[in-house]
């Protein structure tokens, strides 16, 4: 049996927003909770930035309290998008997987009123979610550690905020990925400010920007600020803590969001760094701007002292003036409408003031970046108060290189606030065309009145496809006047309008086996073809294979009456003869007059973060290679929705039923030679552990039970084994991530090794991201230890992959990442769980 020690820190493991918003639904309270929102920024002139590697990472509890609670104006910059992550939504995975964990870090943000960045620009940015890494070193190597920082330095200086706070501390007991952007954020704070750095940047336009003071997490035992997340706002009618946790609730694809009951609360942060006059605090605090201005009051005070342009001083004691008279007139929406113009009128003769005066140049610069900031929250608090909605609704999100569509902007005004002189413009990427098709402008716009403007938008017929990362291809802006000045607002569609191939092309599978044993079979291939162009269309349809590979028939024309419509063609590919063990690839390939085209467009729909799309290369994957499958094996699999296992053993042959909640509790289970649990199902499939004795009996009884991994809090409990099974705690300390570790067979005549394929070390190469997760710390002696495996470095484990006879039957538990493997097409992994899914006594 094997034992260890715990560390005393225990961490989660995994961890902009130029996209769309999920369609929302009417509240009953929206109107006055959302008017606050919009005004409370307007009391402070501070700002915050968190850093994070992944999306989930950020400090929900603290990004709540200080943007929601102390309106301050709060951002959050993330590295990547997840894509390395595991999906407890679906079995998206790679770049998928990262378009879903974006879309839910836009919508978390909208809870916590944070504005959102990633380092990550495109698909297959360098700056990746690898996997999990227990190096910052490996970490900033894979993403390019000088591209890295320069977003960084470039995030930083164009938000200009007061407060640094990395999410994670740079702990050996911590993910590579949160440890590479402590490093970054804690050089950041000292670099940027500096012009020798990245002066490209300078030369573009921006400034230099030198945060006054940087923050780590800390704890209860040694902190310097101590914030009071879990005071209760009534406005909100929750906890800053309980707000945070409804932001994290939308990383549903991380299983993130938990219940927080109403009570005191803080979150602790220790001081590790400040700049000019913001000296270390001598005594613990409840806020993080000690020392610093915080208000126009304070800015006013600083300007004073320093003996700055007494006319800008003026002008900065009325904002104070203006900002508590509009949150005195809260909650009515006409008397707030009506201050927040005058706050406007007076923010602009400000910015006049402050561009004509004869402050240092980074006075001025900074003075000039806080109003800009009040002038967008403004025009956001004066939609609010005026109850203006603005809506881009495109007749169809889905358009194709040439199409002509058309796009309505609507503007509706819920309130009583007399609205004058609306404008409308569409705003369309260089090279298209939005034309207005009747009048864009408006004189009045009255109580429960709407004004409408359509547009025709032309796509050029050169168009790069969509990219689900890039700022809205279509937006509008809607200006409008009243109380005699002029406000704007800024609206994108509800989900994404996108430029996709008029002919899209799925493949099933994408991914297929190839039996070098069985030359002579062929590989069925089906292409759905669906139509995005609007109307009838026609095109024709084929593959396209390697040297020696055959296709028939050559080719399919397929023709479509209107758009949406899919049409399914049938193909077969064989291998020439004597293919060799390989991977190959093979397109299809759509034919539209002299132009080919081979894509795939993966709609991507959640009704938490809307529709988004994901086009990629129309491609089969064939991997060649020698696999015995024994005949009539039946298995019953039990998936947790996570991973597609299931359907590559369908693929090779094995004869796969999923069982439902019915068959596991009531079904006959010995009709299966084996039944396998898919990861962490024990979590996921609540009748499991009710049935767990069923399971176990079956095993007794002369099955084979196979176990994927769980992490703990999935329920696990060492008891659910037939002999005692305990996962190593923290999780961090617990897995193998080199995907190209050394790996050895400690029972190299045991029938998992041998039948009835015969593994050997060339099994073990070519695998992916990483070899195992949440490997068992402690196990019974009945078990046999099946290989040992470790980071390089590391000591190696030896529970990653144990096996045991119970009673007449087998049972066996492997924390090797099968799912990550299989669908991948590594070859050893395939030819080892067919053995593990054949064991016998």
């Amino acid at each position: 049996m094997k034992k260890w020690v715990a560390a005393a820190v225990s961490l989660t493991v995994v961890g902009t927003v130029a996209l769309p918003a999920a369609p929302q639904t009417a509240s009953a309270d929206r109107g006055v909770v959302d008017l606050w929102k919009s005004i409370k920024p307007l009391t402070t002139i501070a700002s915050a930035m968190n850093t994070g590697a992944h999306p989930d990472d950020e400090h929900s509890a603290t990004l709540a309290y200080v943007s929601l609670g102390q309106g301050v104006d709060t951002s959050s910059v993330i590295a990547n998008r997840g894509e390395g992550g595991q999906n407890e939504i679906g079995s998206e995975l790679g770049n998928a997987l990262g378009i879903i964990r974006t879309r839910e870090l836009q919508e978390a943000s909208k809870i916590t009123n944070i504005t959102l960045a990633n380092l990550s620009v495109k698909l297959d940015d360098p700056i990746y979610d690898f996997g999990f890494s227990k190096s910052p070193d490996e970490t900033l190597e894979k993403w390019g550690e000088s591209v890295a920082y320069e977003r960084l330095i470039r995030q930083i200086r164009q938000k200009r905020p007061d407060v640094l706070i990395p999410a994670f501390l740079n702990e050996d007991s911590t993910h590579g990925h949160h440890r590479a952007i402590n490093v970054l954020t804690v050089r950041a704070f000292k670099d940027a400010g500096n012009p020798a750095i990245f002066p490209e940047q300078l030369k573009e336009g921006l400034a230099v920007w030198q945060p006054k003071k940087l923050y780590l997490p800390a704890t209860d035992k040694d902190y310097d600020v101590a914030l009071p997340v879990g005071d209760y706002n009534e406005i909100f009618g929750a906890s800053y803590s309980q707000l945070g946790e409804e932001s994290r609730f939308m990383h549903k694809s991380q299983g993130m969001g938990r219940h927080v009951d109403e009570g005191p609360g803080n979150s602790y942060y220790k001081l590790a760094g400040t700049a000019g006059d913001n000296k270390t605090a001598v005594s613990k605090s409840s806020s993080l701007f000690d020392g610093m201005s915080f208000t126009f009051e304070d800015l006013a005070k600083e300007l004073d002292t320093k003996g700055k342009d007494n006319k800008i001083v003026k002008d900065l004691k009325t904002l104070q003036q203006d900002a508590n008279e509009v949150i005195a007139a809260y909650p009515k929406f006409a008397n707030v409408a009506r201050e927040v113009h005058e706050m406007k009128a007076d923010v602009k003769s400000a910015i006049e003031n402050v561009e004509k005066s004869t402050l240092d140049s980074s006075i001025k610069t900074d003075l000039l970046h806080r109003l800009q900031v009040k002038t967008d929250q403004l025009n956001k608090a004066s939609m609010e108060a005026a109850s203006l909605t603005v809506k881009v609704k495109p007749v169809s999100g889905e358009l194709v290189a040439g199409q002509t569509a058309k796009v309505a902007v609507t503007a509706h005004s819920g309130g009583s606030v007399d609205i004058s002189d609306i404008a409308m413009k569409l705003n369309v990427p260089e090279g298209w065309t939005a034309k207005p098709a009747g009048d864009a402008e408006f004189k009045k716009l009255g109580y429960n009145q709407t004004v409408k403007t359509e547009f025709e938008v032309t796509v050029p017929a050169k168009v790069a496809d969509f990219n689900p990362y890039a700022l809205p291809l279509i937006n509008a802006d809607v200006t409008y006047t009243a109380y005699g000045t002029q406000a704007a607002v800024h609206a994108v569609p509800d989900n994404a309008v996108a430029v996709l191939p008029a002919t899209s092309l799925t493949l099933s599978p994408e991914a297929a086996v190839f039996n070098t044993l069985k030359p002579d079979e062929a590989v069925p291939v089906k292409v759905t073809a669906r139509n995005y162009a609007p109307g009838a269309s026609k095109t024709t349809v084929a593959l396209k294979a390697p040297e020696g590979w055959t296709v028939e028939p050559a080719s399919r024309d397929v023709s479509f009456a209107a758009k949406n419509e899919t049409k399914a063609v049938e193909f077969t590919v064989k291998a020439p003869k004597g293919v060799k063990p390989g991977k190959v690839d093979i397109s299809a390939v759509a034919k539209e007059g002299q132009t080919d085209t081979s894509r795939t467009v993966q709609v991507i729909t959640y009704p938490h973060i809307g529709t988004t799309y994901y086009v990629k290369p129309a491609t089969l994957t064939i991997q060649a290679f020698d696999l015995n499958v024994p005949k009539d094996l039946k298995v019953g699999y039990v998936s947790s929705g996570f991973d597609n296992i299931d359907a590559v053993l369908r693929q090779v042959g094995v004869n796969v039923t999923n069982l439902d909640a019915k068959a596991i509790q009531f079904g006959d289970l010995s009709q299966y030679d084996t039944i396998v649990l898919g990861i962490r199902a024990y979590a996921f499939r609540p009748e499991l552990i009710p049935s767990n004795q069923r399971l176990l009996d079956y095993a007794k009884n002369g099955g084979n039970l196979v176990v994927q991994y769980h992490k703990p809090e999935d329920k696990w409990t060492p008891d659910l084994a037939p002999y005692p099974i305990k996962i190593g705690q923290p999780l961090i300390q617990w897995r193998v991530t080199d995907e190209n570790s050394k790996v050895t067979m400690l029972a190299p005549d045991h029938k998992i090794f041998n039948t009835p394929n015969k593994i050997t070390d060339a099994d073990w190469q070519n695998w992916i991201q990483d070899r195992s997760a949440y490997n068992p710390a402690e196990w019974g002696k009945e078990y046999t230890e099946l290989i040992s495996n470790g980071d390089p470095g590391e000591k190696e484990f030896t529970g990653t992959f144990l096996s045991a006879d119970y009673g007449k039957g087998t049972y066996t538990y492997s924390s090797l990442v099968w799912y990550r493997e299989m669908p991948s097409l590594v070859p050893g992994s395939i030819r080892m769980f067919v053995n593990m899914i054949s064991l016998k006594q």
